[in-house]
């Protein structure tokens, strides 16, 4: 059977910006080897395969060297791709099940919205490593199961940080959320990520770092639903929606390209 791919720029309404992913729609499981080496050869942040089972997809998700637990805008991408190639109507929720447990997606108005388990920071004490690779002194620094998350005093501060990802690849973690409130009022917060030890120096809009970054912001600013946007060279937008221990991450997306793999 022919494999086929996809390629789609999550969290954004145009191409070219917010997030690329490649989603591969298999036919069977595949060995663990050969879903790396096609993740390096996509060379995106993260790569996408889809298996039906009986409730839903089985979702797995690489980047170019290592697989990861969880990924926010390759299971936005996915949903996408079901929806779109008619896999599922769009009054279908798609379920995935992942290395994160069940998660699920609704379409509704141009917008897609994921339920994920929200992931608060706890407050750790300040690291110089971590500080010095940023460049610039924080006003918070906490830790969740999978990230730092960093706060800055000032949407300018963040745009302008140049880290030294040597550097801030010897932080032991996944990745490093910097995020501050927004200087223009227009969202509620903005952030970015870097994730070197991924093989991703910095990622263009990451939603499982929303994770920890609603909880985080919603107890800050006592806000039950904000808009959040990911301040990189591409940028994205996302809208949370925050409860019962989970969130509501959402987004919109297109596809870019859809082909087939023939090296199977």
């Amino acid at each position: 059977m022919n494999i086929e791919a996809f390629q789609v720029d999550a969290f954004t309404d145009r191409a070219f910006a917010g997030n690329p992913a490649a989603v591969c729609i298999l036919p069977a499981p595949r060995d663990d080897r050969w879903l790396q080496d096609v993740a390096g050869e996509m060379n995106l942040s993260e790569t996408a395969f889809l298996v039906r089972m009986e409730d839903g997809f089985d979702l797995r998700w690489f980047t170019p060297c290592t697989e990861v637990d969880l990924c926010g805008h390759a299971t936005l991408a996915s949903a996408h791709v079901l929806w779109e190639t008619g896999l599922l109507s769009r009054d279908e929720q798609a379920r995935f099940h992942t290395r994160s447990g069940l998660l699920t997606a609704a379409y509704g108005d141009g917008w897609i919205e994921m339920n994920f388990p929200a992931q608060p920071p706890q407050i750790v004490e300040a690291s110089a490593v971590l500080t010095e690779a940023l460049g610039a002194v924080p006003i918070y620094i906490g830790r969740n199961v999978a990230d730092y998350l960093v706060e800055f005093e000032s949407e300018a501060v963040l745009r302008q940080l140049q880290p030294d990802f040597v550097l801030l690849k010897k932080v032991p973690t996944r990745g490093i959320i910097v995020t501050s409130c927004s200087d223009s009022g227009e969202y509620d917060f903005v952030s970015r990520f870097f994730a070197p030890v991924l093989g991703v120096d910095e990622d263009p809009v990451t939603g499982s770092a929303h994770c920890c970054l609603g909880p985080y912001w919603g107890e800050k600013l006592n806000r039950s639903e904000l808009t959040a946007y990911q301040a990189s060279k591409r940028g994205g937008l996302i809208r949370l929606r925050l409860g019962g221990g989970r969130l509501d991450l959402a987004g919109q997306a297109v596809t870019v390209w859809r082909g087939e793999l023939l090296s199977r």
